[in-house]
C-alpha cells in the first residue's frame, strides 16, 4: 500500500470553439431524444465527451466487482451500474455508484454526491482519463470515495478526501491497495467491510 499524487491536465479537448452545454441543457438534449442511448458520451466539464469503448476485461471485472460489493452493502444503500450522477458542472456514467437508498429508486432524478458514497471506475484504457479527468471531476463535486480498479497494474487506487470548488481539485489523498491488500469500504465515514483486491481482479 503506498501514497501517491494525481496529475491535473485535461486529457480531452477544451477548445473555446466548441459547444459547451450546463448540466440542465444535457439533460433537456436527453430528454428531448436529440441524445440517445446509442450516443456512447457523458457530459465532463460541460462538454459532451464519448466515453472510453469496453472491452471483455473491463465487463467482466466490472460483474465481478458489482458481485463483491453487493453483497457486503448495509441496509440503506444500493449499487448502481454504469448509471449517472449530477454533478455542478458534469453528468458522468461511472461503472459503478454506491449511493443511499431512494424511495423512488432515483426514477425521478440522478444521485448526487450528497447521496453517494463511492464512484468506481474499471480502467485499462481508460487509465489517464479515469487518473486525470474524473478524479479532478470527483473532487470538484465533492464526491467523498472514489476508486480506480486499475487492470493494468493490478491494484486499486483510493482517492478520498475530496478538494472541492477549487482552482486546482483533487484528492488530498490517493492510496493504492496492491493484490495481497484488502481495501476498506467505508460509507458515512464509517468502516463497514474490507474487500481482498485478489476478490476484485480477474
Amino acid at each position: 500500500m503506498v501514497t501517491a499524487t494525481t496529475p491535473q491536465p485535461a486529457t480531452y479537448m477544451a477548445d473555446a470553439s466548441i459547444a459547451r452545454f450546463s448540466v440542465a441543457q444535457y439533460q433537456r438534449m436527453i430528454e428531448s431524444g436529440a441524445l440517445t442511448d446509442e450516443d456512447k458520451v457523458e457530459l465532463l466539464e460541460h462538454y459532451v465527451v464519448l466515453k472510453m469503448p469496453r472491452n471483455t476485461p473491463h465487463d467482466g471485472t466490472l460483474l465481478r466487482v458489482a458481485k463483491r460489493l453487493g453483497r457486503l452493502l448495509p441496509p440503506g444503500w444500493d449499487l448502481r451500474n454504469q448509471s449517472a450522477i449530477v454533478l455542478s458542472d458534469s453528468q458522468p456514467e461511472p461503472d459503478l455508484a454506491v449511493v443511499r437508498e431512494d424511495p423512488h429508486d432515483y426514477t425521478t432524478r440522478h444521485p448526487s454526491p450528497a447521496d453517494t458514497g463511492l464512484v468506481i471506475e474499471i480502467s485499462d484504457t481508460s487509465l489517464t482519463r479515469d487518473r486525470v479527468d474524473k478524479a479532478r471531476i470527483y473532487a470538484r463535486g465533492n464526491v467523498v470515495c472514489y476508486w480506480i480498479v486499475n487492470l493494468d497494474d493490478r491494484r486499486v487506487e483510493v482517492h478520498t478526501r475530496p478538494s472541492g470548488p477549487c482552482d486546482s481539485p483533487a484528492y488530498a489523498s490517493v492510496v493504492h491497495y496492491a493484490s495481497g491488500d484488502s481495501v476498506p469500504l467505508v460509507l458515512d465515514g464509517t468502516p463497514v467491510a474490507t474487500v481482498p483486491v485478489a476478490d476484485l481482479l480477474p
